[in-house]
């Protein structure tokens, strides 16, 4: 869950990653994920947008996906390589880096510098961390850069949290089911499932959508 403006301030996310203030990293594949994975089963190239170091991208890489992450911490990126003992070939470009293997490319940078002549076609994304990382403010604008990314057709995995954000300032943040469409409007947002996070001293529901159009 990093990239963007807390939530949307990048020094805020390098200071996370710096000071090892990264309790949304799961280490494991997201239970989400692994529950409906089949859904971007043949779709070959799937986006994951401000990624960190996910062991989600390994996991759809074994099941024969090419995986293109985008990060805005550096660090994160090459922790990743590191942990699955990968040997990126790195190429620098003007305002991203970008980290080549066989089956998995992550650009570190600006997520919203990444444009569709660069990242070439995308068949699905796979958001689990990415919207709930992002301040409302600019939330309109990663739903719209990702509709960008993926034309013609956009087939979206998504996991969202609700809860009360009196109870914290986020990150994460609380996106509704009603924000949700709204920010997809035009396209079928299915609810697939929904489940209870423990981790925090109040109520707090993962929720997962399919989005497509």
């Amino acid at each position: 869950m990093s990239g963007g403006t807390a939530g949307g301030d990048a020094s805020f996310w390098r200071a996370r990653w710096r000071e090892g203030r990264t309790g949304f990293h799961e280490g494991r594949p997201n239970s989400f994920l692994e529950q409906f994975a089949s859904r971007l089963d043949g779709h070959q190239r799937v986006l994951v947008p401000l990624c960190g170091k996910s062991a989600d991208l390994a996991y759809l890489a074994s099941r024969g996906h090419r995986v293109v992450g985008a990060e805005l911490v550096a660090d994160a990126v090459e922790a990743f390589f590191a942990e699955h003992q990968l040997t990126p070939r790195v190429v620098p470009h003007a305002d991203l880096t970008e980290y080549i293997t066989e089956s998995i490319t992550i650009y570190a940078g600006d997520f919203f510098a990444l444009d569709r002549a660069r990242l070439g076609p995308i068949d699905a994304i796979y958001d689990r961390a990415a919207i709930i990382a992002l301040p409302e403010s600019l939330r309109r604008r990663y739903v719209d850069h990702l509709i960008d990314l993926a034309r013609p057709r956009l087939r979206a995995l998504t996991v969202t949290l609700v809860y009360d954000q009196a109870q914290m300032p986020g990150p994460p943040y609380s996106v509704t089911d009603e924000e949700l469409a709204r920010l997809y409007h035009g396209f079928t947002v299915e609810p697939l499932a929904e489940g209870s996070e423990t981790s925090q001293a109040f109520p707090m529901t993962g929720r997962c959508f399919l989005v497509t159009g």
